[in-house]
């Protein structure tokens, strides 16, 4: 084995590939076929989207295990260890598996250069194969048609929502982007999108392949109550559901393709309905609205980073008010929209620091506040500190930004 840490597998997979996004299937493919990994006893959905993909896998998840399913997970990226990539029936794999699945690409590899993302899907892929999951749920990361997570042909497909992020590789209108998310679908094969508005792109692709296309609003339709919603497709209806615990009214919109893509795929994951609303109630995810509470002061932290996302964060300060002031800490990458983010939050924050992001695609802080005038850091830990010594009792602090943001900040509290 080439290495014997996790860290050191990881910095070598950082400059194994001159750049850090080169989109294509080809190579991985091709490593893909040498490991001679099989997931054809599993169930795969993979999903895509702008925002809202890692809240639809940890619903599936949730819902499945509850009702005894053995699932296995792939997401991207994490926020406090890098084993929270990849989860075996909701518990994140251990150093030794990953080193183990490493070592089998690096073994099939002969020379190919990936990516670190690549090497990492594909150590997923073959981890989630070698452990026989009932159910793989993939996330995929940028795009959809060339991403290395499309080297695996889903069952269903899921497209969660379609906004304007990383555009530099997806293009810069909803129907370029929504064709390529789109590229995850296959011939005869159900796809579901969860949001209520969809490029018609994406219908065009589908038309194109001839896949069985399930949209919010047409196919499947969700209202809400007071403290319960419902939801009804042409086949099955459900009254009086509990709220996801995962907060936002955005996500009502991914539990209702959740709901239609386990509908869809019943034949093969029959399920309890009580099983469906204990997922519901239990499920958890890290960094999405994750509140605390110190000595009075609540902390959000969520890991918005585009424009429609920073859209549903001010939509749920909006909803959830608090006594004294709402405070932010943002900090974000160079190529995301930092104006757009900016102005989606401002009527809900009184009072804004900026931190400086590292590396060659980090964002300094002082760039933030030429969009809006706030007080700069030189780091998560000097935001963090600042924003301590400010808040009082009954004020809000909100973190957001990036992965890396969330993921420091919720290191240092």
């Amino acid at each position: 084995m080439r290495f014997s840490t996790l860290e050191e597998w990881l910095r070598w997979q950082e400059r194994l590939h001159p750049h850090a996004i080169d989109l294509g299937l080809e190579r991985v493919a091709t490593v893909w076929r040498r490991l001679d990994a099989s997931m054809e006893r599993a169930v795969v959905i993979s999903v895509a989207g702008t925002n809202g993909k890692g809240s639809t896998i940890a619903l599936l998840d949730a819902i499945l295990r509850n009702a005894g399913y053995r699932t296995g997970c792939y997401t991207s990226p994490h926020l406090l260890r890098y084993n929270e990539r990849i989860l075996l029936g909701g518990e994140a794999v251990t150093d030794e598996a990953l080193l183990e699945s490493f070592g089998a690409v690096e073994r099939a590899r002969e020379g190919e250069a990936l990516t670190y993302f690549e090497f990492g899907t594909l150590a997923a892929l073959w981890l989630l194969a070698r452990e026989e999951v009932e159910v793989a749920l993939l996330e995929v990361g940028l795009g959809g048609r060339l991403d290395a997570v499309n080297v695996v042909d889903a069952d269903l497909a899921m497209i969660t929502s379609i906004g304007l992020d990383h555009q530099q590789w997806l293009g810069d209108e909803l129907e370029a982007i929504g064709r390529e998310k789109a590229g995850i679908f296959r011939p005869g094969r159900p796809a579901v999108f969860s949001a209520p508005s969809m490029p018609a792109s994406v219908a065009e692709v589908a038309d194109s392949l001839g896949t069985p296309l399930y949209r919010n609003g047409i196919d499947f339709h969700l209202g809400r109550g007071g403290g319960d919603w419902s939801w009804r497709s042409r086949r099955r209806r459900f009254e009086g559901l509990p709220l996801p615990a995962l907060p936002g009214r955005h996500q009502l919109d991914n539990a209702a393709g959740v709901l239609m893509a386990l509908e869809l795929l019943s034949p093969r994951l029959p399920l309890e309905e009580e099983a469906l609303r204990r997922g519901l109630r239990q499920v958890r995810l890290a960094g999405r609205a994750q509140r605390l509470q110190r000595e009075g002061v609540e902390w959000l932290f969520d890991v918005a980073h585009n424009p429609q996302a920073a859209r549903a964060l001010a939509d749920l300060l909006r909803e959830s008010p608090v006594e004294g002031r709402t405070l932010a800490l943002l900090g974000m990458l160079g190529d995301k929209d930092a104006a757009a983010v900016i102005r989606a939050l401002e009527p809900q924050v009184d009072r804004w620091h900026y931190l400086s992001l590292e590396g060659e695609r980090g964002r300094s802080a002082r760039t933030l506040a030429g969009i809006r005038p706030g007080r700069l850091h030189d780091s998560v830990a000097e935001g963090m500190a600042a924003l301590r010594a400010e808040a009082r009792p009954g004020d809000r602090v909100v973190v957001f930004g990036s992965f890396v943001t969330v993921g420091e900040a919720l290191r240092v509290i």
